[in-house]
């Protein structure tokens, strides 16, 4: 089974795991760093960057760069190009594909298609024939200060 971790600040990612009901990893803020061990999903909400050191000391321990395989991501679509900043900076610095987009805590077909996606990547299935979200189209900015 792909593994999961996820970061979550005000709850509504958590919750979105609660919904999905699979085992998975909280980075949390008094010690994130944590060796995942095995290829893994990474989910996680949209913050600014300065908010996000937690997820970056997760992401640099050990192989835990190199065991993402794509990431999820959650936010509020009011914000617009803001929706989900994380995940899409996350995913070009890393090079990894951007799995899913949801908003707050996710509806029940996020929840449907979030499972489908781990079953899927879990059987075999490669990141490359899982459906992209139409929101990745267009510019992506890097994390600059986090790149290799």
């Amino acid at each position: 089974m792909v593994a999961i971790a996820f970061y979550s600040i005000t709850g509504q990612t958590e919750r979105f795991i609660d919904k999905i009901q699979l085992k998975a990893h909280q980075i949390s803020d008094a010690n994130p760093k944590y060796d995942m061990g095995q290829k893994y999903i990474l989910i996680v909400p949209s913050y600014q960057d300065f908010m996000m050191d937690s997820v970056v000391d997760f992401l640099t321990y050990k192989d835990n760069k190199k065991n993402i395989i794509g990431i999820i991501g959650c936010g509020n679509r009011n914000f617009n190009d803001l929706f989900a900043q994380t995940a899409k900076k996350i995913a070009a610095t890393l090079k990894v594909p951007i799995l899913y987009l949801l908003e707050f805590s996710g509806t029940n077909q996020d929840v449907k298609n979030v499972r489908k996606i781990v079953h899927d990547l879990s059987a075999g299935q490669s990141t490359k024939e899982v459906q992209k979200p139409k929101e990745l189209r267009g510019n992506i900015s890097f994390l600059s200060d986090y790149r290799d």
